[in-house]
């Protein structure tokens, strides 16, 4: 009885194992291997030429490469403390303050689960620099020549940072108002009583308690920062210049448009070590945050 069940639980297991096997794992550790090589994988598996550490000697002297590394620190630093303040600001006043808060959550989720292509299209025509509504807009009130936007190297970035918070906003409203649900309401009540405002309620009661929530949304968002990619493939492909160009949009560009497999594999590794840190910090703090 105890082989058949055995038997049966390995049978269950096998296919999501294989495909890990198969798809993740062997390709990653194909991925190392490749990084210590020059290829053009156009010309196929016979012109893999090894090169050592020369690949990653050459990411230190690679301007695109530190200034795309320089963006999504930039990027990181600027839409995660601004997603979490909102989400939990937004989900607050949605949990406390508003009726029909389902509703709300719902329209606020919509962009986070919306066509990227679709969100990015919409974009593109509301920031178009000539006939797009908001230079419109801006030029009827007077400013004469508004910005660029996308095609700005002043401004590109920051467009791509504010479309990235609103599409991801829904996602830590929705997060973030699950952590509300466990906060007992005996606490807002006591501290009503006492005398307490509204701002320090907010501050002395929801913050600390959703403190789990917030560094489970922290460690997540700054790992997906350092994954972004859609958006700055549809919206400006790095550009203007480099201004927008981020690690796994460098990391793309350097494979398939410049076809140099071994140089992206060093780029990915690189990659792979800045978020593997972040888990550190993460495995590290996690007891502290979530205990208390």
């Amino acid at each position: 009885m105890q082989k058949k069940e055995t038997m049966w639980g390995v049978l269950f297991i096998l296919p999501g194992f294989l495909g890990f096997l198969f798809f993740i794992l062997i390709p990653v550790i194909m991925s190392l291997g490749i990084s210590f090589t020059e290829w053009n994988f156009l010309k196929g598996w016979g012109a893999i030429r090894f090169n050592g550490l020369a690949n990653y000697q050459k990411l230190f002297q690679d301007e695109w490469f530190f200034v795309s590394l320089r963006n999504n620190l930039l990027f990181t630093v600027v839409t995660i403390p601004t997603l979490l303040a909102l989400g939990l600001v937004t989900a607050n006043i949605i949990n406390r303050h508003c009726y029909g808060g389902n509703a709300i959550r719902v329209m606020i989720f919509i962009p986070y689960i919306a066509s990227v292509v679709a969100v990015c299209t919409v974009w593109q025509v509301m920031l178009q620099p000539s006939y797009g509504p908001i230079n419109q807009f801006l030029m009827s009130i007077g400013i004469k020549n508004p910005p660029k936007w996308l095609v700005d190297g002043k401004w590109a970035l920051w467009v791509v940072m504010l479309i990235y918070i609103w599409t991801q906003l829904g996602y830590y409203v929705a997060v973030f108002m699950s952590g509300l649900k466990n906060v007992p309401e005996d606490l807002y009540e006591a501290a009503q009583i006492d005398g307490a405002a509204s701002f320090k309620q907010f501050w002395y009661i929801t913050v600390p308690m959703v403190r789990p929530t917030t560094f489970f949304l922290a460690i997540m968002g700054i790992i997906g920062s350092f994954k972004v990619f859609d958006l700055i493939s549809v919206l400006t492909q790095g550009g203007p210049g480099n201004a927008t160009s981020v690690m796994a949009y460098f990391i793309y560009k350097t494979a398939f448009q410049d076809f140099k497999m071994g140089y992206a594999c060093a780029q990915a590794w690189v990659l792979f070590f800045i978020i593997f840190l972040v888990t550190l910090v993460q495995w590290k703090y996690q007891n502290k945050y979530t205990n208390e």
